[in-house]
């Protein structure tokens, strides 16, 4: 069976909910897996054209008075068994972060003190602003998704975002008193 890039993988894992066109799926992925999976708008066509040329997938085309055809894509017996057996399959290894305010201070010896505690304070707003919004894309999955069987694997994946997000403001308070007991040295 052929291999395929995770963006792939992706597209057809979301192809298994109501999202059929390229607009919803960029939707689709702004919403929710852009918060933890990163695919450019660039990838959404190309790829889809390239899982309909390998029967992964198959083009119907949808028509609403007023407006163009739109094109949705539907997954074929052989994507969902290539998505099936993609899932099946273990991680082939951890995952990196690319992290530009760990890269800052890992150099800070080159940073004012203020500065560094501006950058600290700093990511701790921006982290404490992801955490709420978690908070509400949970609370809009809890009140609309109830009888979807998705939204299980939903919440626990936003729970992971979340706990991460927690440790991580956790961290920034422990780094500031760190900080702030050098300094008093």
């Amino acid at each position: 069976m052929k291999n395929y890039n995770d963006a792939t993988y992706a597209i057809l894992g979301i192809l298994t909910t109501e999202c059929k066109s390229g607009y919803s799926i960029k939707q689709f992925i702004d919403q929710s897996l852009n918060h933890f999976w990163k695919i450019s708008y660039g990838q959404i066509y190309p790829t889809l054209k390239l899982i309909v040329q390998d029967e992964l997938a198959e083009v119907r085309l949808s028509s609403k008075t007023g407006s163009p055809d739109k094109k949705e894509y539907y997954l074929t017996s052989r994507g969902i068994e290539t998505l099936k057996n993609w899932l099946e399959h273990p991680i082939e290894q951890l995952p990196t972060e690319r992290n530009e305010f760990l890269l800052k201070l890992f150099f800070g010896r080159f940073q004012t003190l203020e500065s560094k505690i501006s950058l600290l304070q700093n990511y701790k707003q921006k982290l404490e602003r992801r955490y709420q919004t978690y908070q509400t894309i949970e609370m809009a999955i809890s009140n609309h998704n109830d009888d979807m069987e998705d939204s299980i694997y939903w919440l626990l994946t936003l729970d992971y975002g979340k706990r991460t997000t927690k440790a991580a403001m956790e961290w920034c308070e422990f780094t500031l008193d760190k900080l702030s007991v050098k300094e008093d040295l």
